[in-house]
This record gives structure tokens, sequence and C-alpha cells, in this order.
């Protein structure tokens, strides 16, 4: 879509933003360096979302201490299935998920088997901080398994399915949805190997799909055709992400939702970094979208999370 090749000019003129300006023309000036540990710390995230009504996954528990990885398992017992994540973790790492638990083992969506030692291992990798931002010392959030709406059934392989959406000064600019894949461990990265589908901001449907950066039409593993993927509760989602720009004070930002078969449009975590794929995932810059939103700023527009959604979808549908 966008090839290696193109030059700088071509990209501008295409309204690709780049790395750059992203750094320092939104990230550096939009969100204020005192915030991101609110954003960088799962946990931190977790406690002002429930703070503000914003809903997420069910908190199970947490490991702070190596004295508390030894009652870890029979704390899990409780639960069929379950997710350990590190608190500051980036990318996808460390992130353990067990489907259904049987004879005291405990099974992975892929099928593959994790003993209790494992998950005990797993819990002492993250206070060591193995998979941490900076490798500090971290904590083990447990949390209830996502199910994920059965609407999806064929667009992911052994994973759940994540919404993306960048918010820019409380207005949802632009979205994609991350499909896991064989490829990419059952976890939503672009980077490892999942698919990134552009979903239209009006509209909630499939746009354009990639995987690696190159153009795909169907998912690699199930051979289900991307273009018949729609986002339901498409409204409702773009709220949720919309009020995180008042729920966390940043001006530019990353809200990765899932949709819960029981609970609709759940919030997984913020980024104060997100990156720029998106737009390849779009076949589109963002940069119109993001300084048409500066020129409302600008004019001293001002509009609820309700009606910066509405502004989004009708001037960024392209559908």
């Amino acid at each position: 879509m966008f090839s290696s090749f193109s030059s700088p000019f071509k990209l501008a003129r295409k309204g690709i933003m780049g790395m750059n300006q992203r750094n320092i023309g939104y990230i550096a000036r939009y969100n204020p360096r005192k915030l991101f540990p609110l954003v960088d710390n799962k946990l931190k995230t977790k406690i002002i979302a429930e703070r503000d009504q914003v809903t997420v996954p069910q908190l199970i528990g947490t490991v702070r201490t190596q004295h508390d990885v030894n009652s870890v398992v029979d704390i899990l017992r409780e639960h069929p299935g379950f997710v350990i994540k590190p608190a500051k973790g980036s990318g996808g790492k460390g992130i353990l998920v067990i489907s259904k638990q049987e004879d005291g083992n405990f099974f992975k969506p892929s099928g593959s088997v994790a003993s209790e030692e494992d998950v005990k291992r797993h819990c002492s990798n993250i206070l060591a901080g193995l998979f941490s931002l900076g490798g500090s010392a971290d904590v083990a959030v447990i949390e209830a398994l996502i199910e994920f709406d059965p609407c999806f059934e064929g667009f992911s392989f052994e994973g759940v399915p994540d919404v993306r959406v960048i918010v820019f000064q409380g207005y949802p600019v632009m979205a994609m949805m991350r499909l896991s894949t064989a490829a990419s461990d059952g976890k939503a990265n672009l980077h490892q190997g999942a698919v990134g589908v552009g979903i239209d901001i009006g509209t909630g449907k499939a746009l354009h799909a990639v995987q690696f950066d190159r153009p795909v039409s169907e998912h690699p593993d199930t051979g289900r055709v991307l273009s018949e993927l729609a986002v339901p509760h498409w409204e409702r989602l773009l709220e949720l992400s919309a009020s995180c720009y008042e729920m966390s004070g940043l001006g530019y930002l990353g809200t990765d939702m899932v949709l819960d078969q029981s609970n609709g449009p759940m919030l997984l975590e913020l980024n104060a970094r997100p990156g720029l794929a998106i737009q390849i995932a779009n076949g589109e810059g963002i940069l119109p979208r993001l300084r048409m939103v500066e020129k409302l700023k600008r004019d001293g527009i001002e509009h609820s999370p309700q009606e910066r959604v509405e502004f989004s979808k009708q001037q960024f549908s392209r559908l």
C-alpha cells in the first residue's frame, strides 16, 4: 500500500504521519509525561477505568511477591479460564492465556498444556521484570478470560481479536481490528504476524486488511473473507474510547478494546505511544484527520464524548 520506496514528499501528500512527526508533534505535545505511568501500568489503568465506570475485564487478583506465587494456583482453581499478564508489559509479551483446566493441568487456546509449575514460573518471571518496560520489577495481573463475541468466529486464530482506536483530543480518528494468527502465536500483535483490518469509523465495517504490511483478503489460517468483518456495538465502543480522553488526560492515545459475549465492549488497555501501522491497515494517512480536530480546538469548539463520536462518524467515514 505505502511502498518502502515512496519518497517523503509522496507520503506527505497522502497524509501519512511518520515516527518523528508522531513523537514530536503529537506524543510530546499532547501527552504530559507525568501521566504516562497511568497507561504504562495495566493495573493503574484498570483502577482509573473502574473509577470512571469504563468497562474492563474482571480482576481476579494480583501477584506482588514471591510468597504470593506459592498460593496462586489455589486461587486459580476457582476459575476455569484466566489471563496472567505483566502490569508493565508491552507488545503482548508475557501474556499467558489459559482457556480451561482439567486433571490438574492448564490448557492454552492452542491445546498445549501448562503445569502448575509452569504457571508459577511464569508469575515469577513477571515479578523479576522479564517482560516489563526497562526490565523493572513488576506485578502479575490476573484477569477473567474474555469470551469473544461469536460473530468473530473464523476471523481470529487461537486468540481474542481486539480493536485499536486512535483517540485525539477525545475524537476517535482511526481504527483497526487486530486478528491473531498462527504466525503471531495467537496474539493480536501486528509485528508478530497478526492481521490488521482497517475499520471504517462511521460504520464499524472492514475497509482493507494487511499482514506483515502486505494486503490480504482472507485470514491466512481460517480462510475467512476479511471484507465480511463488521464490529457490533460500534457506537458504544467508540464512546468508551472517546471517554478515555477525560479518564487519562492524554491528548493522543491508542485504546485497545475487546468485545465480550456477555459484557459487550470492554477496555483492555491504553497506549500513550500508539504505533503507525494503523495507517497501512486503513490504506490512508491519519494526518488530515488530526489536523481537522486541531482546527476544531483552535476555533474553541468543545463537544461531549457522544458529540465527538458523532462528529468523527460523519467526517471520517469512507463507506
